[in-house]
């Protein structure tokens, strides 16, 4: 990329103006690289014009630019590349608490209407509990947990609608969702303009006739507002599927035997499984919409193809629910990278650092959405409530959802957090414990897991520090994973030592490992005793120490400062480093450390040696190294 720019550049820029002009091509050369990197595009014919002054001071210039966006952008972008911080569309964030669905139900005057639901709520109407709100004796069709309803329709009456369903007026129709009649509703002409890129799907927009929606009919679950339920007891001891259903009627679980009638939070995933009186809340804000009932329904209009930023996209498409999440999840990370350096912070920030930087749907992911995820089996162990990374206290509570562009600085995210590592993008971008050490050891420590000349042999031992041809690269990985241990995979839950024990000795052991045991804990690891946490069985120590132990370890390791300067000179330089960089990688490393980790300092030197005035006069050949 760099050297197709160059060569453009060349084109437009290594032409003096005038005859007065007195430069020399390496040094229009040095000119174009500086603002390709410091003001992230080639040199205006202005530019040019004043570079060529004889008053021109080449260092006053950098230091403006070293203050700009664009040069923080050029420094995230190195970060975000090493980091791949883009979840791909095959991670599917679909937690059913979250998710609203919906089925289309024929009336009895012969029209249509949509009616939006969750899949698994809790219901006290036996016909009802567990799956849709409407039943078969109603519409003469049974619904299935996904896909649509079976049998022949027949027209339900407005009496019965009214009774299991309701109208609610809901956030992503309209701004002022919270107010006793909402008028502020979706335009797509004003909105466009106030609130670039909040856009939900056409369709659920419309009504099937074609009229605009102006309020959506919910089932009267799901459109209750309090924030703490109740445990719900039916007295069924088993699950069984009658007659005029398709899904299973639930039967009580262990938990809800043993705790029916106790609180529990109606923001977590483990309410509508466990309680009839949780729902959506407020203007059903703690759902995200569905335009049809399958397990990721499209939900709103996202950018595609953005190289300008999300702001001027060269296109944008429907997008699923789940994409909705993930998309500004990557919006958060790069805003927290670009205010470390911007602002010329203690680099160490961006594995440690408490602050963030938070817009309207990130608030009220954090807000609203954080908690419906993983894991209904929790309360098993006691836990009805998360214990989120994100301390949601901190999220500032006047912004709304529809306000992509109002980006606003949060101090303190609490006392769990620890800069990128504990970011959604991060933790499931890199699902597993492994995969979530390896790829900081490798970003930030230039460092690599390569086994030796080992021989493989069978073996049953399931402790990988010691298995021979595994432990040369394990004996140093398994500890570093179990920074993780107690964030799930895939996942940003943290299981807080209160409720999930390192070695739980009370609910299980290697006699009792029933299913619910085996979602937190490793039969690998179990004895009689008690039964360990999964990835937690090489290091207790960094088990407790969680994911900032991890930031501490990385930022404290005597090869962080060379690995910085490593990632960003290369970049920078467009070429790896090598051994006859070593004397001025160690002055830079050097630099770097006693400017108390600034990034600014660091970029600044490596653009005013005269490895980067030159990188850019070797032909593509040459800084490959062909063979001559």
């Amino acid at each position: 990329m760099r050297s197709n720019i160059a060569a453009f550049a060349a084109c437009l820029c290594l032409t003096p103006l005038s005859a007065q002009a007195d430069r020399s091509l390496s040094e229009y050369r040095y000119f174009r690289s500086l603002s390709v990197d410091l003001q992230g595009r080639i040199p205006s014919v202005d530019d040019v014009a004043a570079f060529e002054d004889s008053k021109f001071d080449t260092d006053a210039w950098i230091d403006a630019r070293l203050a700009g966006t664009a040069y923080a952008q050029r420094v995230r972008q190195i970060y975000m590349d090493l980091l791949r911080l883009e979840v791909p569309s095959t991670f599917g964030f679909v937690r059913s608490m979250a998710v609203l669905r919906r089925n289309e139900i024929l009336r009895a005057d012969g029209s249509t209407v949509y009616v939006y639901f969750r899949n698994g709520q809790r219901r006290q109407n036996v016909a009802t509990d567990g799956t849709f709100c409407l039943a078969q004796a109603d519409t003469g069709q049974m619904y299935p947990r996904i896909g649509p309803a079976v049998g022949t329709a027949k027209g339900i009456s407005d009496a019965a609608l009214n009774a299991a369903t309701v109208l609610v007026k809901p956030w992503w129709l309209y701004r002022d969702y919270t107010a006793a009649n909402p008028t502020d509703r979706y335009d797509a002409t004003t909105w466009a303009t106030k609130y670039p890129q909040f856009r939900p799907v056409d369709t659920v927009l419309v009504e099937k006739n074609g009229q605009p929606t102006t309020s959506v009919r919910i089932c009267k679950e799901e459109a209750q507002t309090p924030v703490t339920g109740t445990v719900y007891k039916t007295g069924r001891t088993s699950n069984t599927t009658p007659a005029d259903r398709l899904v299973p009627l639930p039967g009580d679980t262990a938990f809800a035997r043993d705790s029916g009638g106790k609180a529990i939070a109606c923001g977590s995933d483990t309410a509508a499984f466990y309680a009839a009186d949780c729902g959506c809340g407020p203007g059903l804000e703690r759902c995200h919409p569905g335009n049809a009932n399958n397990n990721d329904p499209a939900a709103f209009v996202l950018p595609t193809r953005s190289p300008l930023g999300f702001e001027a996209p060269f296109d944008a498409t429907n997008a699923q629910q789940s994409q909705w999440s993930r998309f500004w999840w990557s919006e958060e990370a790069k805003h927290f990278i670009d205010s470390v350096v911007l602002e010329d912070r203690d680099f160490r920030d961006l594995l440690t650092g408490r602050e963030d930087w938070v817009n309207g749907p990130i608030a009220h992911f954090y807000k609203q959405i954080q908690g419906a995820t993983c894991c209904d089996n929790g309360v098993y162990f006691g836990l009805t409530e998360q214990k989120p990374l994100f301390d949601t206290t901190a999220v500032p509570s006047d912004l709304l959802p529809h306000d992509t562009t109002a980006w606003r600085a949060v101090a303190d995210r609490g006392n769990l957090a620890s800069g990128i590592l504990t970011m959604p993008v991060f933790l499931t971008k890199y699902g597993s414990r492994r995969a979530r050490a390896h790829v900081l050891y490798n970003a930030f420590l230039c460092k690599q897991f390569v086994a030796e000349s080992v021989e493989l042999t069978p073996s049953t031992e399931p402790d990988l520090t010691k298995r021979s041809g595994c432990s040369t690269c394990h004996s140093t990985l398994e500890p570093l994973s179990a920074y993780f241990a107690r964030v799930r995979e895939s996942d940003w839950l943290y299981l807080p030592e209160s409720n999930f024990p390192t070695v739980e000795t009370k609910m299980c052991n290697k006699t009792s490992l029933n299913i619910t045991c085996r979602s937190f804990y490793d039969p690998a690891f179990s004895s009689e005793s008690g039964a360990k946490l999964y990835g937690a069985y090489s290091s207790a120590e960094n088990t407790a120490a969680g994911p900032k132990g991890m930031g501490e370890y990385i930022v404290k390791h005597p090869d962080y400062a060379s690995c910085v300067v490593n990632q960003v000179a290369s970049s920078l330089l467009g070429r790896a480093l090598n051994e006859d960089d070593k004397a001025r990688k160690d002055s830079w490393a050097s630099d770097l450390v006693s400017s108390g980790y600034r990034m600014r300092s660091l970029v600044r030197s490596i653009v005013k040696s005269d490895a980067y005035r030159t990188s850019n006069n070797l032909s593509s050949s040459e800084w490959r190294g062909d063979a001559q």
